[in-house]
């Protein structure tokens, strides 16, 4: 498995596609299919990494069977009908499906910029919500690599997305998916700029970015998604020496039964990597 780049991670090659074509539908058939009441059901598998509350049953509940079965525009569509809490739906389908399947590049920056201008003024009114924070971060860390994460460090989009990382973590310790992202932050800055001035300069440490990988695989240890983002993490700190590691965590998400629709994608990316 080849040293991955830092681009957002994509399942289509960028080209030129019209705007006024809708979004790229989910490309695969065997992804898990649901409705309103089987989320519900399967809720604390399918939101281990966030920890997000249900919904109650009625339009949320069935716009987030519309996500997990792949459905990402009309999940984000409904999600923006129904206020404050309809936003996490939106904001979620529209980072997931930018970050997979978008293959306009501007198109996929500015999904990525909607999402975050979106988080951050909900974070500003709502300053304990870390899901918001959340999905802030998120949306800025793949936009800043769109742009060079050299570039966006300058701009100043590191210190918002490691500042978000932190206050997700301290309002919500059991946050599988920020300690992750907090993770990946560490070591593609190390990868970036070096050890020595990424501690200076930024605070990032190998060692921390390590702790962080480790603690959330074992807050949420069947997401294929962290697996990848720890194995690209160790390849950025450590080189070939840890191959091998590496590897084998690809090979385990490869292998992963997905939960949903957004696994699925994991999944194929796993597989993907593998036969490079």
């Amino acid at each position: 498995m080849a040293h991955p780049d830092l681009q957002p991670l994509s399942l289509l090659a960028t080209g030129t596609v019209p705007a006024s074509e809708p979004w790229v539908p989910m490309p695969y058939r065997d992804a898990p299919r649901f409705d309103a009441a089987e989320v519900l059901q399967e809720w604390g598998r399918l939101h281990g990494g966030h920890g997000l509350p249900p919904p109650a049953p009625g339009p949320l509940a069935e716009g987030w069977a519309l996500y997990h079965s792949g459905d990402f525009e009309r999940a984000a569509k409904l999600g923006l009908r129904h206020g404050a809490e309809g936003l996490m739906l939106a904001n979620q389908a529209t980072a997931i499906y930018a970050n997979y399947l978008e293959p306009r590049e501007a198109m996929r920056q500015a999904l990525f910029k909607q999402v975050a201008e979106r988080a951050a003024s909900q974070a500003a009114e709502e300053p304990d919500n870390c899901h918001a924070l959340y999905w802030q971060a998120y949306a800025l860390g793949r936009y800043s690599q769109g742009i060079s994460v050299a570039r966006a460090l300058a701009q100043g989009l590191g210190t918002k997305v490691k500042g978000a990382l932190e206050r997700v973590i301290a309002l919500e310790p059991r946050h599988a998916a920020a300690h992750v992202a907090l993770a990946a932050f560490h070591a593609e800055v190390i990868d970036k700029v070096g050890a020595l001035v990424g501690r200076m300069t930024y605070g990032v440490r190998a060692e921390t970015a390590i702790e962080l990988f480790e603690r959330g695989l074992e807050l949420h240890p069947r997401s294929p998604g962290a697996m990848m983002e720890y194995a690209r993490g160790m390849l950025m700190l450590e080189g070939d020496a840890r191959l091998a590691e590496a590897t084998s965590l690809y090979e385990r998400a490869a292998a992963t039964e997905p939960a949903d629709a957004r696994e699925r994608l994991d999944v194929e990316l796993a597989r993907a990597g593998l036969s490079d």
